[in-house]
């Protein structure tokens, strides 16, 4: 790729200008946790990553525009190897919109959290005396912000989205992550696996049309637990971050770089969730 200007080194994938309307999307197998990347990499996570995202893509190709252009990675790189194509994928230059969409159909992660503080969640109120993993009354949007690497995502209120990107675009994309949670949560549920909440990230193309973009719906974008063996009250079995996440608080570490070395069975175990989620949804 030695002809290819990188414009964009991130937490996980690297970006590469292909002329003035492509990029080429590099998944690595980099881990970052709490906004800081380890120096361990978890082997075959960007090829997971990349191909977990392309089907969602696939899915959602009648219900929104998305970032895949048809357009082979062998017309841009001379005999690229397996490794390359399999955590590669061409896209669209998208202007992206400062947000980042977070559908909530479970209370986990930082909202269970924000709820037992406050009852609500990003300025959504929720009924009293929900326990862990519980399911909502219905799911819920509850934006954040879109921090540089190395920064902290914030969580933040509609009315705090609509002052980013303007009330027209916060209600749009409310209503579009709401719409494509739904249908892939009836998926994965047919599949025995619940999304407690995931990540979605859009931008405009070249003529203000709206573009899912970025990942969808992966292990490090969402929350996938086993349906079989869900508890509410409990902390669920996940296909997904949440392993390395829980293990970090256990080891106490301060959220803070330099970030610990990860055990070999921290290692492995998590690159065995992310093939079984694969798996389990794709077939693959």
């Amino acid at each position: 790729m030695e002809h290819l200007e990188k414009t964009y080194s991130g937490k996980v994938r690297d970006l590469y200008a292909i002329g003035d309307k492509y990029l080429l999307v590099v998944a690595s197998d980099r881990l970052s946790a709490f906004d800081v990347v380890f120096p361990d990499p978890i082997p075959g996570k960007g090829a997971i990553l990349t191909q977990m995202s392309n089907c969602w893509f696939t899915f959602f190709k009648e219900d929104i525009a998305t970032q895949v252009v048809d357009l082979a990675l062998e017309k841009i790189i001379v005999s690229p190897n397996e490794d390359l194509k399999d955590r590669s994928i061409i896209v669209k230059k998208l202007r992206p919109i400062k947000i980042e969409a977070v559908t909530r159909g479970y209370l986990a992660g930082g909202g269970w959290k924000e709820y037992q503080q406050k009852g609500s969640v990003s300025g959504v109120k929720l009924p009293s005396g929900l326990k862990q993993a519980e399911k909502l009354p219905e799911p819920i949007f509850t934006p954040s912000t879109k921090a540089e690497v190395g920064a902290h995502d914030q969580a933040i209120s509609m009315a705090e989205a609509a002052l980013i990107i303007g009330e027209k675009w916060a209600e749009t994309i409310k209503e579009k992550s709401l719409q494509l949670y739904q249908k892939a949560a009836a998926y994965a549920k047919a599949r025995g696996i619940i999304i407690a909440d995931t990540k979605f990230e859009f931008g405009l193309d070249e003529n203000g049309i709206l573009t899912l973009m970025d990942e969808v719906l992966t292990p490090d974008s969402s929350r996938f637990w086993d349906e079989k063996s869900y508890r509410v009250g409990e902390e669920p079995l996940s296909f997904d971050k949440q392993y390395v996440r829980n293990w970090l608080e256990a080891i106490h570490w301060n959220k803070k770089p330099p970030a610990p070395r990860l055990p070999k069975e921290v290692v492995e175990e998590t690159q065995k969730r992310y093939r079984t989620i694969f798996t389990l949804l794709f077939g693959t």
